[in-house]
C-alpha cells in the first residue's frame, strides 16, 4: 500500500479480512449483502487493531469504507476506549471521476456492480456525516501516489 510505505513503523491492517473470516464460518452467519452489518465485525476490527498494536507498536494503516454512521461510531469509540489515536481520512472524488475509475478498474473488473452500488450511499454519507468526521483528501485530480503523499505528510506533521 502506497501510504504504508511512506510512514515509518507502520503496517497495513485490512479490516475486510475480518469480514472475510466471518464469511468463512460454516454454517454461515445470517444472510447479508455486506459483512459490516454483522454485529461481530465492528468489535473484532477494534480488538484486532488493539492486539496488533499491543504486539508491534507503531501505526496501523486501515483502509476501509464505512458508510453507516453507527458502525463508524462503534469502531472509532472502540479504538478511543483503548487510547488508540485515529487519523480518519476520506479519499473523495466527484461522481463522474468515481464512475470513470470504476469503469477502468482492473482489480474487481470494469464496472463492478459491487462498487457501483455504493456510489449513492457514499454521496449520502458524505453529505450527511462522513466528511464532517474526517480529513477529506480531494483526489479527483490526484494520482494515487500524490494522494498517498498528502496523507503521509499529514500524519507526520
Amino acid at each position: 500500500m502506497l501510504v504504508q510505505r511512506l510512514i515509518p513503523d507502520s503496517r497495513v491492517f485490512d479490516a475486510e479480512k475480518v469480514g472475510e473470516t466471518l464469511m468463512d464460518i460454516t454454517p454461515g452467519l445470517p444472510a447479508t449483502d455486506n459483512f459490516q452489518h454483522w454485529p461481530p465485525w465492528r468489535p473484532l476490527v477494534v480488538e484486532t487493531a488493539r492486539r496488533v498494536l499491543d504486539y508491534t507498536g507503531g501505526i496501523l494503516v486501515m483502509p476501509m469504507t464505512v458508510l453507516v454512521e453507527q458502525y463508524w461510531r462503534e469502531i472509532s469509540s472502540g479504538l478511543a476506549q483503548h487510547a488508540i489515536p485515529v487519523r480518519h481520512f476520506v479519499l473523495h472524488a466527484d461522481q463522474d471521476t468515481l464512475r470513470a475509475r470504476i469503469a477502468g478498474d482492473t482489480v474487481l473488473g470494469p464496472n463492478s456492480p459491487f462498487r457501483l452500488q455504493y456510489l449513492e450511499p457514499y454521496a449520502e454519507a458524505a453529505r450527511t456525516w462522513l466528511h464532517a468526521e474526517a480529513e477529506v483528501v480531494e483526489t479527483t485530480h490526484l494520482t494515487p501516489a500524490q494522494a498517498a503523499q498528502q496523507i503521509a505528510e499529514a500524519v507526520k506533521s
